[in-house]
């Protein structure tokens, strides 16, 4: 039982630093043959941001009680899928970013063609790490194909990759509070949600515990976007480290734009409150997954 607390930001920025050790770990050189490709690689992957997924798959290490650094492989190969996506995000044929975390994006330093390869290796690497047989000294192999295949899944026709699309198709048009939602839960909220179930899968925890997770999961990844689609609307470029009034300019749908910005700090607020009622199972050991999501309400990039 946890009875004394450290500063948030400085538990935040521990498990920071040590998914940066671990992507450092497992990302090639730069002057690895080809070089080009990946300096590509390491230019995004380094560039910065709030490392949410692996965090979030560190702290549910903690909840169930194991040494986060035994699984620092698996929120590595977490951020690298995250990574690859945001590359293809950015380049033309998709969103059309000209930056990204305060910087040129991938394909305006590397490229189109350059900036595509980099996103399919970072991929493909995601999955190298994640089946490389030095982790079954920590972790039943069983615990780590489910884990695997979570992240698979996440990022797949059925997670990430199909909210682009449903994305990409909804640009222009009037959609409905349905639609968007399922943009939302599919491009954003099941990687955040694969965060908490590959913790839980690799810690074996029950399937009890699987579900409070994953809900958790779940409600904090729709929060984290509707707070994206608010801080498009009333961030500033040097806050929020890309182009603001992007959805807007691209006529997204966004639930600002169905409801509101009022009403839709309002169904943050309720998202956050049921996540947290979600993790009470736990107890006080879920301190720090709470505080978490209450950062999400205030976050200002």
């Amino acid at each position: 039982m946890i009875t004394q607390h450290t500063d948030v930001t400085t538990y935040l920025d521990d498990k920071r630093r040590l998914v940066e050790q671990a992507l450092e770990t497992y990302l090639p050189p730069a002057d690895t043959l080809p070089p080009t490709l990946h300096e590509a690689m390491r230019y995004s992957t380094f560039a910065g941001g709030k490392r949410l997924r692996p965090v979030m798959l560190l702290m549910t290490a903690e909840l169930f009680e194991r040494d986060c650094r035994d699984m620092a492989f698996a929120a590595a190969a977490l951020e690298i899928v995250h990574t690859y996506s945001l590359i293809h995000d950015d380049l033309p044929a998709m969103d059309n970013d000209d930056l990204r975390r305060g910087r040129p994006t991938n394909h305006k330093v590397y490229g189109e063609a350059m900036a595509i390869l980099a996103g399919d290796a970072l991929l493909t690497l995601a999955f190298q790490i994640m089946t490389d047989p030095t982790h079954l000294a920590h972790f039943d192999p069983v615990a780590i194909i489910h884990a695997t295949r979570e992240l698979a899944l996440a990022a797949g026709s059925t997670g990430m990759a199909g909210g682009q699309a449903l994305d990409m198709q909804a640009e222009q048009r009037q959609i409905s509070v349905e639609e968007l939602e399922t943009i939302h839960r599919y491009k954003t909220g099941k990687m955040i949600a694969a965060a908490m179930r590959m913790g839980a899968f690799l810690a074996e925890a029950r399937p009890e515990d699987l579900y409070a997770v994953t809900r958790y999961g779940e409600l904090v990844g729709l929060a984290f976007q509707i707070v994206d689609d608010i801080l498009d609307l009333e961030g500033s470029a040097e806050t929020l480290g890309k182009n603001p009034a992007s959805d807007l300019q691209r006529q997204k749908a966004t639930y600002p734009s169905l409801h509101g910005v009022a009403q839709s700090k309002k169904y943050v607020e309720q998202l956050i409150k049921d996540a947290i009622q979600a993790l009470h199972v736990f107890g006080e050991r879920a301190y720090y997954l709470m505080q978490l999501a209450d950062y999400m309400r205030s976050r200002t990039y």
